[in-house]
């Protein structure tokens, strides 16, 4: 006979995992060559320092020997967390390295031509509106959203703590292009075109029409805003909660809205009409 106590039916009511989605941006790093020694000092020259602990892809059509390159990125402060697949699937799986799918069109990477400027205290002037006008909120459920992978390390995307910027760029963002900045809010002076994504580890602010993909607090930053003049998003997220074009609050598109995560709520999107 078998006596079942009071904590083995609790701990049978629990499982013992759960599965959920949550959105996170991850590097690509594509190699062309397997000589240490030189992605070595490219490492050097795009790396501030050895603590930015970004996880990343390889992606690689050259053979290397994988687990030299998987120690050398870590030396580096960069998390290999899994490949690309293709030549180096086998050696992948002999270390337990994730396998993630090719691309069927390689999202191009942006690197603006302008150095970012240092950030000053002012706030943004999108933000200064919402002490200034009448708001309507409406929360959406956050769900959660496949990773997002960025083709290149460069080393905008690559900052430390310490050198916190705003990252602005004057130059429409077209389909098919992708624009990551990480250590500081992204302003766009332009508008982001359907089948484009702007992604940044803090604040997002579109001063023309917000199309595309927009994510802010990639890295996870419950106070990350997104500011936009004209919203019309395919997909917008906060702090790894988002919400499809589909789901968006039919009285925000093509409103100025702010969008922020609210903890217990999800996404709550404010328009922000003019006094």
């Amino acid at each position: 006979m078998t006596i079942q106590t009071h904590d083995q039916q609790t701990s049978s009511a629990t499982p013992a995992l759960a599965f959920y989605g949550k959105m996170l941006t991850f590097s690509r790093v594509q190699f062309s060559t397997d000589d240490l020694s030189v992605i070595e000092a490219e490492l050097a020259k795009t790396l501030s320092n050895k603590s930015s602990n970004i996880p990343v892809l390889i992606d690689s059509d050259v053979e290397q020997d994988l687990a030299a390159l998987v120690e050398l990125l870590w030396s580096w402060g960069v998390q290999p967390i899994g490949v690309v697949t293709g030549i180096l699937d086998e050696q992948a799986r002999a270390q337990r390295l994730a396998i993630f799918p090719a691309d069927g069109k390689r999202i191009e990477r942006i690197v603006s031509n302008k150095k970012p400027p240092v950030k000053v205290s002012d706030t943004p002037d999108t933000q200064r509106t919402d002490t200034n006008t009448t708001s309507h909120d409406t929360t959406a459920t956050g769900d959660t959203a496949p990773e997002t992978t960025i083709s290149t390390v460069t080393a905008e995307t690559l900052v430390s703590a310490e050198h916190i910027t705003s990252l602005f760029y004057d130059q429409m963002l077209r389909s098919g292009q992708s624009l990551n900045h990480v250590g500081g809010d992204l302003i766009l002076t332009n508008s982001v075109n359907s089948g484009a994504e702007a992604i940044t580890d803090n604040s997002l602010h579109v001063y023309g029409r917000a199309q595309g993909r927009l994510v802010a607090g990639a890295t996870g930053d419950k106070d990350a805003r997104i500011f936009c003049q004209v919203f019309n998003p395919t997909l917008v997220s906060v702090a790894g909660t988002y919400c499809l074009r589909d789901n968006l609050p039919e009285h925000v598109i093509d409103k100025s809205v702010q969008v922020r995560f609210v903890e217990g709520e999800g996404l709550v999107f404010t328009v922000m009409d003019n006094a």
